[in-house]
């Protein structure tokens, strides 16, 4: 089993960068990430219509690409967690993680035991095919699986401290819009209360020493939010990076067309 990139620099207080899939699930797509300079893909099974086939899949095309394969499953079901963990993931972000029990069911489901509960399949994707010695895989897997919690819910923001404080735990990933809304703000990411939550969040991760995380949609956001304490930085994803370079390029055709013409 191979190590984990992200893990290591988020462990080591550095700066880790990526990027959501949620519609393209062409195998050229990793390369395309990898080459682009990315650490880690998002494969989103949330809001997404990817099924598990496809995301094995991608998976695959994300680790030979030298990306570290993160999924986000539609919950964080022990069915779900660790169907994506032997489908290859080396990461999972669990949406909608509001206590401490629910964060250590969670570190549970994805350690072998004795360390958690985690269901024991070898030779399939996640150890490439080789079943080697089940006991040192197993051992690799517990040290190497990156767990991120979204904290995207006021009672989420309210038990942050105790959700964050559970070891296996590595990232707290404030999910923003979410947040927003159940703050009755949706969408108002500069309201004071938004700012003050999300700040609550990065404070719980440094107590206890886990990296902040999250999604922004543009570079200027990205700064900010890394100037706040943020250290994973999911930049954007394909649908709405496809959609914005499109529509530049359309406008700029268009504007010049329709200048020439008015000429």
């Amino acid at each position: 089993m191979s190590g984990n990139l992200v893990k290591k620099k988020l462990a080591d207080g550095g700066l880790v960068f990526g990027t959501m899939h949620f519609e393209f699930a062409s195998p050229g797509m990793a390369r395309i990430v990898a080459g682009a300079g990315a650490d880690f893909l998002t494969f989103d099974m949330e809001h997404s219509g990817f099924n598990f086939e496809t995301i094995k899949q991608q998976i695959a095309s994300a680790r030979a690409s030298g990306l570290v394969a993160i999924v986000n499953p539609s919950s964080g079901s022990f069915e779900n967690v660790g169907r994506c963990l032997d489908l290859g993931a080396q990461g999972l972000k669990i949406p909608v993680v509001e206590t401490k029990a629910q964060a250590e069911a969670l570190v549970a489901s994805t350690r072998y035991p004795p360390k958690g509960n985690r269901g024991a399949a070898f030779g399939v994707s996640h150890d490439d095919y080789d079943i080697g010695d089940p006991a040192a895989t197993m051992a690799a897997a517990n040290e190497h699986t990156l767990l991120m919690v979204k904290i995207e819910t006021v009672k989420g923001v309210t038990n942050a401290d105790e959700i964050l404080s559970v070891p296996g735990i590595d990232v707290g990933f404030v999910g923003h819009t979410d947040l927003s809304v159940s703050l009755g703000i949706p969408g108002q990411f500069d309201r004071p209360e938004f700012i003050a939550a999300r700040d609550a969040v990065v404070a719980a991760c440094r107590k206890h020493k886990k990296a902040p995380g999250c999604f922004v949609p543009s570079p200027d956001v990205g700064h900010a939010w890394i100037d706040a304490g943020f250290r994973l930085i999911t930049y954007s994803g394909d649908i709405w990076i496809y959609g914005a370079a499109l529509k530049a390029g359309l406008d700029v055709l268009k504007a010049a067309r329709t200048k020439k013409h008015a000429g």
